[in-house]
């Protein structure tokens, strides 16, 4: 299993075209939408993961997105953190998937979800009528045998998670909501938790030369000093750095990326592609980081 620092080429996209289709189909079942280079990171990520085993796994600043619910498709356990509260998690993703909270307070029964919430109960019975037209239709959903732990914690502190637990531990461009000096206690934190041998896999933005704060996306872009500073990579781990340039401007050109923007981009300034404009200002990078078999 490789350490390695790799900016992502868009050509990626075309090698694993079979898991980009699986990828897009899932997101759309789910009325999900991608982030703009996301499609990118998760194919990454994904091809570099050994899913012909039954394995742990944590999502690393989840939300609700797809990686989760991927990977329980394909077997996994999915330990889902995300700081933001997810216990109102909608109907369509517990009707798919085994979801449980991993305390109580981290998903609450779907009823009470609900109940609770003021004006939503005309919501929840129109979810309950439009699942019951789609059971009729399509029959119950087979649900895989993979399964989703929520989790309501920040990524630096997870008291709940023993040490050397898991086989994997996976983040889609989150970690980069952290500043290079806090970034270091949140990756200490993540191999805590990982087993020895196991596998850091994130991915994050970066930055050719210093390190920067982009303002609309509230996110921090990283050198390669940085990154391997934080990951505690050694000078001989493999970085394709020294290609940025010509990355970058192989991304700007993508029309697949450029021609699928969600709609959420659309509707705002604060985000990585503000207003739907196509004019990324900078790049994801991914980090493959070992955890030392001796612990």
């Amino acid at each position: 299993m490789q350490e390695k620092i790799e900016i992502l080429p868009v050509s990626l996209l075309d090698q694993h075209r079979t898991l980009v289709n699986e990828l897009k189909d899932l997101a759309k079942d789910l009325r999900l939408e991608f982030g703009w280079h996301y499609l990118l990171d998760l194919t990454w990520i994904l091809s570099q993961m050994a899913l012909d085993r039954r394995i742990r796994v944590m999502d690393a600043g989840a939300g609700i997105g797809v990686m989760q619910w991927y990977l329980a498709q394909k077997g996994a356990e999915v330990v889902s953190v995300d700081r933001l509260e997810r216990a109102y998690l909608p109907l369509r993703f517990r009707l798919r998937f085994h979801v449980r909270g991993l305390r109580k307070i981290d998903l609450k029964p779907v009823i009470l979800a609900y109940r609770y919430r003021r004006g939503q109960v005309q919501n929840f019975l129109k979810m309950v009528a439009n699942s019951a037209i789609d059971i009729l239709e399509n029959g119950f959903p087979k649900r895989p045998e993979g399964r989703v732990l929520i989790y309501s914690q920040d990524l630096g502190r997870m008291p709940d998670i023993p040490d050397n637990s898991l086989d994997y531990i996976v983040g889609v461009s989150a970690l980069e909501h952290n500043s290079p000096d806090d970034l270091n206690g949140v990756v200490s934190e993540l191999i805590r938790v990982l087993k020895p041998g196991g596998r850091l896999l994130v991915t994050l933005a970066a930055s050719p030369d210093q390190d920067w704060y982009h303002q609309p996306s509230k996110g921090w872009c990283y050198t390669d000093e940085t990154l391997r500073r934080a990951f505690g990579l050694s000078s001989y781990v493999p970085s394709n750095y020294d290609r940025y340039a010509e990355l970058f401007a192989e991304l700007q050109d993508s029309e697949e990326l450029r021609n699928n923007l969600a709609e959420f981009y659309f509707q705002s300034g604060e985000n990585g592609m503000p207003w739907g404009v196509w004019d990324p200002k900078y790049q994801p990078v991914g980090v493959s980081k070992v955890k030392d078999a001796g612990g």
